[in-house]
């Protein structure tokens, strides 16, 4: 025990300076002990659940993060309006910020999480090396100097020899890295990686480091109280990414054995007590196809994906903190800890994966999650999804006496949830859990990268699902004699129809017979389907045989439909006027392809492009996407400025041929 050192700190009431599913996640533990909870929301966020959930909640500003959810002062001032004696920062926004971690202590708070030097040692990713490189750490080799002008980082990762990671200082979940494989490419990739990281975290530092190729990227769960005690809690595998932003979640890692598990617990757990840390932490590691793990980082908080190591060791981690923070002891040794079975976490996002999963937002017009399996979520029915924060909607995590069991239930369980209203990666997750690789435990981070088209691809049944949506259109035309089941005697000829999937229009020709089945044909065949019961979001149908089922929800001419967990929107083109401009800017004109901030306009009037050059930078849900010439020419005009908010389909740019 730290003689002198260790306290009762009790508090009552707690303050969550954070939003969504994470609000709720730390109000359900909160509860279980007792302690009265209180929301904060911005602007966009009034009408949201864990709003509603709380006991209390307090407005701190408008809908931009930066107005919001990283407004110390506000916070503040809503902690002593509400009563509130401790604050739990959630994960993400100001979890890892020591200057809020010390004005909790400063206003008479409990921060729950570690000490303010403990965030700032451990939370600035270029200290941290340092730190963990003295203590015999490995440490992947890079640039974590003070000196940031351009000349200098470009010369150093020249050093360092490229392949090259920029990683900002502060933060993670992916913003403000960038991959960079040659010195052509580096002044603009530091340039998006500073902004990104200067909107997301408030700090526009950088560090380099050398590209690992095809590692795992392990992360060891710790805590640590004031009594002097640490513990480790085994390893996640977090190797499924995009935009280098965690997909896929699992514990244990497939790649990690007991000794090698053992071996990187017991270098975690030493670095947690020579920091005096106190609270749950992660040290992240790289895990080459040698066996070598190299340190990256350590994040001073609770993960998105704690649930898995929850499943695996029946551990509440939340409730873990409150604890430590009352002062209490740990109330388990690490000889005690068991692990059961295997579990796996998929982050589901509202993103369009076929479009670089690209962020999407608009409103949840039907949620409907499953039973049997655990999904953290804030969302209901009219929801509204902000185009201001992260792109992760729900988390749906399984778990399993084995692997193979684990992901069985979660397919099981993402095929029978729903999301309709917003374009979410639930096709893409369930194509990544089902692709061998992924089944074989061989998954590092290049896994998407390296089977993009085939977790894309259109699926072998893409025919009958477009027959599928064209017939739910005409049975659910409200202009259209309602459906009625039985035969009829009415003389029968086929009905052209035109829809759009995804961009792509389709000619169908739908027929009822004289039984009373349907006949819809397209792209040369033929599909038979005999409806047994239409309900209204609901069809019950026999295909070659076959009884089947399909969910949908009309709202006028699209239609959204779900077959065996693979959503889709389908809009009725059969009567619509033809478009007269190109979406995808061969007519010249760049339009904004989501609600966002203009970060940089990378061209001005009377400059010539090729096509497929940047113009401008949009950043949306803490991601800058970069948009491109359809055509080459010359710029005619530029129709924002940067730090406008601009809505999807906007013109910014207009390009003439030349």
């Amino acid at each position: 025990m730290r003689n002198g050192s260790v306290r009762h700190r009790p508090f009552f009431k707690i303050l969550v300076a954070n939003r969504g599913e994470i609000a709720l996640r730390v109000m359900r533990s909160a509860r279980k002990l007792g302690l009265g909870v209180v929301a904060v929301y911005s602007d966009a966020d009034r009408d949201a659940l864990h709003v509603r959930e709380a006991d209390q909640a307090v407005r701190i500003g408008e809908a931009l993060p930066a107005q919001s959810y990283l407004n110390i002062p506000a916070i503040m001032a809503a902690a002593r309006a509400s009563g509130a004696d401790a604050v739990h920062p959630g994960y993400g926004f100001l979890a890892e910020n020591e200057a809020f971690a010390r004005a909790c202590k400063d206003a008479g708070l409990v921060f729950i999480g570690p000490s303010p030097q403990a965030i700032e040692a451990m939370g600035n990713k270029a200290g941290a090396k340092e730190i963990m490189k003295k203590a015999g750490v490995p440490i992947v080799p890079g640039y974590q100097g003070a000196e940031q002008g351009d000349e200098v980082m470009l010369a150093e990762a020249g050093k360092i020899g490229f392949p090259v990671m920029i990683k900002a200082v502060a933060g993670g979940g992916g913003r403000g890295m960038r991959l960079v494989t040659d010195a052509a490419s580096f002044p603009e990739a530091l340039r998006s990686a500073r902004s990104e990281a200067k909107a997301a975290f408030g700090d526009a530092t950088v560090i380099l480091e050398r590209a690992i190729q095809n590692p795992r990227h392990i992360e060891i769960q710790v805590f640590g109280d004031s009594h002097g005690n640490a513990i480790h809690l085994g390893e996640r595998d977090c190797s499924v990414q995009r935009r280098h932003q965690k997909l896929i979640e699992e514990a244990p890692s497939p790649a990690v054995t007991p000794e090698l598990r053992a071996k990187m617990g017991e270098v975690a757990v030493s670095a947690v007590k020579a920091l005096r840390y106190e609270g749950a932490g992660t040290l992240e590691f790289l895990l080459d196809q040698s066996g070598a793990f190299y340190f990256m980082e350590m994040n001073t908080r609770l993960q998105v994906e704690h649930p898995v190591t929850e499943a695996i060791t029946g551990l509440d981690l939340v409730e873990l903190q409150l604890r430590i923070a009352r002062g209490e002891p740990l109330p388990i040794k690490q000889q005690d800890i068991k692990f059961s079975g295997h579990a796996i976490e998929v982050r589901l996002c509202s993103e369009d994966a076929a479009q670089d999963f690209m962020p999407q937002s608009g409103r949840m017009a039907r949620w409907q999650v499953p039973e049997g399996i655990r999904v953290e979520h804030a969302l209901q029915p009219g929801s509204e999804i902000p185009p201001f924060y992260d792109s992760m909607i729900a988390k749906v995590i399984s778990h399993g006496a084995n692997r193979e069991e684990a992901r069985g239930r979660l397919i099981v369980g993402l095929e029978q949830l729903t999301a309709f209203g917003v374009t979410t990666n639930q096709a893409f997750l369930l194509s990544c859990l089902r692709h061998p690789g992924f089944a074989k435990g061989e998954a590092t981070t290049a896994f998407i990268g390296a089977h993009r088209n085939e977790l894309l691809a259109p699926r072998a049944d893409a025919a009958f699902e477009i027959a599928l949506a064209g017939l739910l259109l005409y049975v659910t035309n409200p202009r259209a004699p309602s459906w009625q089941g039985g035969r009829s005697l009415a003389a029968t000829f086929p009905l052209p129809a035109k829809i759009d999937i995804g961009g792509d229009a389709h000619e169908l020709d739908i027929m009822r017979e004289r039984d009373g089945s349907y006949t819809v044909a397209v792209e040369g065949r033929q599909h038979k389907f005999e409806i047994d019961q239409l309900d209204p979001d609901a069809v019950r149908f026999r295909l070659a045989g076959v009884m089947d089922s399909a969910k949908f929800l009309r709202d006028g001419d699209r239609l959204y439909v779900q077959h065996r967990g693979i959503p889709l929107v389908a809009n009725d083109l059969t009567l619509a006027a033809p478009k007269a401009t190109s979406t995808n800017g061969g007519d010249g004109k760049v339009r904004a392809a989501m609600n966002g901030r203009v970060v940089a306009v990378l061209v001005k009037p009377g400059d010539r492009v090729t096509a497929g050059q940047p113009v401008l930078t949009l950043e949306a849900m803490k991601m800058e996407h970069v948009h491109k010439a359809g055509i080459a020419g010359v710029v005619g005009a530029i129709d924002v400025a940067e730090g406008e908010q601009v809505t999807t389909g906007r013109i910014v740019a207009v390009i003439g041929a030349g």
